[in-house]
């Protein structure tokens, strides 16, 4: 009996403790006085690979803040996980990083059907999540009070492109090829709202599975069609496909694309030169810009991840981290999810790489403004319209 009652007050001791640690972690989630932890999904692997430089790019950001000194005497604990483009994954990993890891916030992360996955256990669980790396409606709108966008919303790029097409390059038979998941039906939705402006239609609409492979009949579609241009919301692989399987049916429409395509070098090399003429949307500045800031980082790159290419996607995790880390700045010493928070809603024309970020509690959606680019011979980049918001978004009026 002496034994047992010993063994329960062990257990009972050990039990208190736990109670204890977590009720602290509840009052100061994911930091302490030394370190803020900040984590990352993103496909390292699988078919949208080519986005996993996002996750890594943030890494630039959080290692020269580092090297300064950190935030109030804090550095950045920085961690990346692959979920390989896959939901379920992105679930097993966000609750690792929240539950075992402690996670102060997360910033990017890619696939809107990824983001689906976790958004409510994040704000369950009271986690901070600071520019995701795609922009659907579902993300910002109603607001959710731990989720703000720094990305353009793909409706407004849509809708921008479109009105670029139609009054800038006289276009009249559209089609539209897009990812089946939120990603592609968010710019779906954007195309067809600008569209209805000029009493026009799509003249083909055409949805594709992730990891499809065969995508001949889709592009004989839009061939049968007409379409004289066609706009994708697709990942790189399946745009590969696409145009690959277009050329060897001679079919040669105007490309367009969401700036997820916008990385001109990696799109150029991975689909053997058949990128060039590609028109695409772009949320940040060139990777071989001039800006100052932008240069620092480029040059940050070049000693901190020296195997790393430089380019779009890269320096686009530096992006989507900026406005969070201008947040914790602002926040002060006293750090807290309240304090960060509130430092969130009262960002004001921040300018980093991107467009111009503004957070209200009203309106976590930071912009809605993009630039219109051509993928040029060798990759360049040609700018075709500067910085431009869409005339359509109801968004902004609330």
């Amino acid at each position: 009996m002496k034994i047992t009652k010993t063994v329960c007050t062990v257990l009972l001791a050990v039990v208190c403790m736990v109670a204890m640690a977590q009720d602290s972690f509840a009052v100061q989630p994911g930091f302490d006085g030394k370190e803020i932890r900040i984590a990352q999904w993103g496909p390292q692997t699988g078919p949208a690979a080519p986005w996993g430089s996002v996750a890594r790019g943030s890494a630039i950001l959080f290692n020269l803040i580092n090297e300064e000194g950190g935030i109030h005497g804090r550095k950045i604990k920085y961690f990346v996980r692959d979920d390989q483009y896959n939901p379920a994954q992105t679930k097993a990993v966000a609750k690792e990083l929240v539950e075992r890891q402690g996670v102060f916030a997360f910033v990017g992360g890619v696939s809107a059907a990824c983001g689906m996955a976790v958004k409510d256990y994040l704000a369950q669980n009271k986690v901070i999540w600071c520019g995701p790396s795609t922009a659907i409606v579902e993300y910002v709108f109603p607001p959710q009070k731990y989720l703000f966008g720094v990305y353009p919303l793909y409706e407004d790029e849509a809708s921008i492109l479109t009105k670029y097409l139609v009054e800038k390059k006289g276009f009249k038979k559209i089609g539209f090829f897009y990812q089946n998941d939120s990603y592609g039906k968010n710019g779906l939705a954007g195309c067809k709202q600008r569209l209805a402006t000029y009493g026009m239609k799509l003249v083909e609409e055409i949805p594709v599975e992730p990891a499809e492979k065969d995508l001949a009949s889709q592009m004989l579609k839009f061939k049968n069609s007409g379409a004289e241009t066609v706009i994708m919301w697709v990942n790189p692989t399946t745009a590969v496909i696409a145009l690959k399987t277009c050329a060897t049916i001679g079919y040669k429409p105007q490309w367009v694309s969401s700036n997820t395509l916008s990385d001109y070098p990696l799109m150029y090399k991975i689909s053997g030169g058949l990128f060039e003429g590609v028109i695409t949307g772009a949320f940040g500045l060139t990777p071989d810009s001039s800006n100052p800031l932008l240069v620092k980082y480029r040059e940050a790159a070049k000693r901190m991840a020296p195997d790393e290419r430089w380019g779009t996607f890269f320096l686009a995790g530096i992006l989507f981290a900026e406005p969070f880390v201008e947040a914790l700045k602002k926040a002060g010493p006293d750090l807290s999810t309240e304090g960060c928070l509130k430092a969130l809603n009262s960002i004001r024309n921040f300018q980093g790489i991107g467009p111009e970020v503004n957070f209200s509690e009203g309106v976590h959606q930071g912009t809605d403004s993009i630039q219109i680019q051509q993928c040029g011979p060798g990759a360049s980049y040609i700018l075709l319209q500067d910085w431009a918001f869409n005339d359509l978004a109801t968004w902004k009026k609330k």
